[in-house]
């Protein structure tokens, strides 16, 4: 995967909202999702890749068992997807990443972490229509049915009840992304959907790699550029307070905000 590196403010907006105008529509309609990574060279490891040793025999466990704890905290619409975007949403390690349509909000993601501010960030930027391409013919259908470009829960539930069903829809690994119910204000808030693979242990950089790309691209954010984002994204109101809602929020972005701008 080749990487764009920013080299000013104007140029990382640039950058990011390449290929935005749809001269179909006449308007700024983006087909990309963007993910904001502190640390540029970190991989596409799940949170279920890095639980380490043996990792993909318990996926099913873990889902199984949040399921049955977490009764009393059950979504309205009782399917495996809802269920799994209640568990990514609240730590649970699962084969998902989270990911925004918003391109200030994966800024954010890149930035808030000042411990790591002398290393190189980054935003990965993938054009979903692209990765739509390798979709079994099924999920495509879905697609063309619903007159959409992303799936919804709901959509899924109809082809894939369970992740079994899902994973055996294709014999190569194929990359969907999709958006979980509101089911609070930070999703709302944070623009979000989910991106997983149909192998819990292949990893979506390799697979983007793979596939010509995918439409993807990596916008680096240099560190020595982090600081004059942090505080441009502060002063548009993209911060802790407004993106993870409630007290922990507010604190997180306190305790950064007037941290000394040199850690």
């Amino acid at each position: 995967m080749e990487d764009i590196f920013a080299r000013d403010w104007a140029g990382l907006n640039d950058l990011l909202f390449e290929g935005a105008w749809q001269e179909s529509l006449r308007r700024f309609r983006t087909n990309s999702v963007f993910r904001g990574q502190a640390v540029a060279a970190h991989p596409l490891t799940t949170s279920l890749m890095r639980l380490g040793g043996d990792y993909a025999p318990l996926e099913s466990a873990l889902l199984r068992t949040f399921r049955r704890y977490a009764h009393r905290y059950a979504p309205e619409s009782d399917t495996l997807w809802n269920w799994l975007a209640l568990a990514q949403h609240h730590g649970l390690p699962t084969r998902m990443l989270d990911w925004t349509y918003s391109p200030y909000v994966a800024l954010h993601f890149a930035t808030c972490d000042l411990d790591l501010w002398h290393e190189d960030g980054a935003v990965w930027v993938v054009d979903f229509t692209a990765t739509n391409r390798y979709l079994p013919p099924i999920l495509h259908d879905v697609l063309e049915g619903e007159g959409a470009a992303v799936f919804t829960a709901e959509m899924l539930a109809q082809v894939a009840p369970t992740l079994a069903e899902f994973d055996r829809l294709a014999s190569d690994p194929f990359a969907v992304f999709f958006e979980p119910p509101s089911l609070d204000d930070r999703i709302v808030n944070q623009f979000a959907l989910f991106g997983l693979l149909s192998n819990p242990v292949a990893r979506l950089d390799d697979w983007l790699g793979a596939h010509g790309g995918g439409g993807a691209r990596r916008v680096v954010v240099p560190a020595a550029l982090k600081p004059e984002v942090r505080d441009k994204l502060d002063q548009i109101n993209v911060t802790e307070r407004v993106l993870l809602p409630g007290l922990d929020g507010l604190s997180a972005w306190l305790r950064r905000y007037y941290s000394p701008r040199n850690p």
